[in-house]
């Protein structure tokens, strides 16, 4: 089958979506699939065409920015090109271009799947508010002039007005990609030494530095959890964040208030991002608003047996209200985010869940296989309007249960896909 997925920014760049994106085209290449990935030039110094891993990426030059997204002249082209070559089109909103590829779906006659990873808000001001008005409105034709739409989870879906009008008609629900590489002991064991974490309770928080993600929230808390655990040190793992600079200059002064207990780490990737996950003792997910759907982080914490504290948002508190590893807390309130973290710590084991069934439950060739079926039955004409969820999702909340979650620690190394040990032997 060929695929060709169209979103505004893929790899190198750093986010959810992008990840997402990547993982699911490898996994359909690997299945012998054609993916083509129609995305933006952001970068100028990124070639205009390579193939990654089996994927055929295809940017189109950037004539100017509007605040996050990308003005691109000659995009037309490209897509009208390989709207006609594809078999299936899917699209990755929140963008801007995505009407113009349901509409040539339209008229060649190919399927058009939209999956919405969240909804965009950008930072208070006349001008952002304009750009969401827009994104939404182009969102909304896109929605309409596609064949499915596809989201993470039944709660998300129901909570939020862009998806919530196609339930029941064409809206389906599959779980996101997550994978990691594997992680030799030497490698986890020199993370721990080059960042010093010996004889520290280590707080993580994987993010960029964007208004959405709350970060000051967890900056907030931090005090209180010291009074508690004093050997408390927070590791943020951060790619670079477009247009959020004024953020970041509003966060310094935190930043270097709490110096000695909150350590910023620049992007990781492969063994590396494994080795921060395996050397934490709980990851926070202090987001603030339906920017964030899932949080695709907390499932890559939980394969290496590290709970969560996660924001009571549609969609995040998912992973942690059906497993229970962890706790989720009120929005923006750090007192609260504290407590959880505190309890966290103090009872670790109460919150360890196997690693290998939450793996299984979100691997690339899973996600890929579900979309593949979902792509076949609309090129036969089949519709499904059920917005059933997937197995994996039912699977996962037999880990809640009592039963489960006593043994849980006992197996939790010889279950993680890649090798953890124990989550309490991070704090030793």
């Amino acid at each position: 089958m060929k695929v060709l997925e169209v979103l505004t920014y893929y790899r190198p760049h750093v986010s959810g979506l992008t990840i997402y994106v990547e993982r699911m085209s490898k996994a359909m290449a690997r299945e012998g699939h054609e993916v083509t990935v129609l995305t933006s030039q952001y970068d100028p110094a990124l070639p205009r065409r390579e193939t990654l891993a089996g994927v055929r990426v295809e940017r189109v030059p950037v004539a100017f920015r509007v605040s996050k997204g990308v003005i691109m002249p000659t995009f037309g082209h490209h897509a009208t090109r390989l709207a006609h070559w594809a078999d299936v089109i899917h699209l990755h909103l929140p963008q801007f271009d995505a009407p113009g590829l349901a509409i040539r779906g339209r008229l060649f006659k190919k399927p058009v799947v939209l999956t919405y990873h969240c909804d965009l808000q950008l930072p208070e001001g006349t001008f952002n508010r304009l750009v969401n008005s827009v994104v939404l409105g182009m969102n909304r034709l896109a929605g309409n002039w596609s064949d499915a739409v596809v989201t993470y989870t039944r709660d998300y879906g129901t909570h939020s007005p862009f998806l919530a009008r196609y339930m029941g008609q064409k809206l389906h629900i599959i779980p996101p990609p997550v994978e990691l590489d594997a992680c030799p002991l030497p490698v986890r064991q020199q993370f721990r030494e080059e960042h010093q974490l010996n004889g520290h309770k280590v707080i993580g928080i994987s993010a960029r530095l964007a208004t959405e993600k709350g970060v000051e929230v967890l900056l907030k808390a931090l005090p209180l959890v010291l009074a508690v655990h004093p050997e408390a040190l927070v590791l943020h793992a951060s790619p670079p964040a477009l247009g959020e600079e004024e953020y970041a200059a509003r966060l310094a002064p935190l930043f270097a208030q709490y110096k000695d207990y909150y350590r910023r780490l620049n992007t990781l990737t492969g063994a590396e991002l494994t080795a921060f996950y395996q050397n934490l003792d709980v990851l926070v997910i202090s987001s603030l608003n339906s920017t964030e759907s899932f949080g695709l982080v907390q499932i890559e914490a939980m394969m290496n047996g590290v709970p969560v504290a996660a924001s009571n948002l549609p969609g995040v508190r998912q992973p942690v209200s059906m497993t229970g590893m962890g706790e989720v807390t009120a929005i923006g309130d750090h007192e609260a985010l504290a407590q959880a973290i505190i309890r966290i710590l103090s009872d670790h084991a109460a919150y360890t869940r196997p690693g290998q069934i939450i793996a299984d439950s979100f691997s690339p060739d899973q996600t890929a296989a579900e979309y593949l079926r979902l792509f076949e039955n609309l090129r036969r004409g089949v519709r499904d309007h059920s917005a059933a969820e997937p197995a994996a999702y039912n699977r996962l909340r037999t880990l809640n249960q009592p039963a489960i979650a006593a043994i849980a620690p006992e197996t939790a190394s010889s279950t993680s896909p890649i090798g953890r040990g124990p989550a309490g032997d991070s704090a030793s």
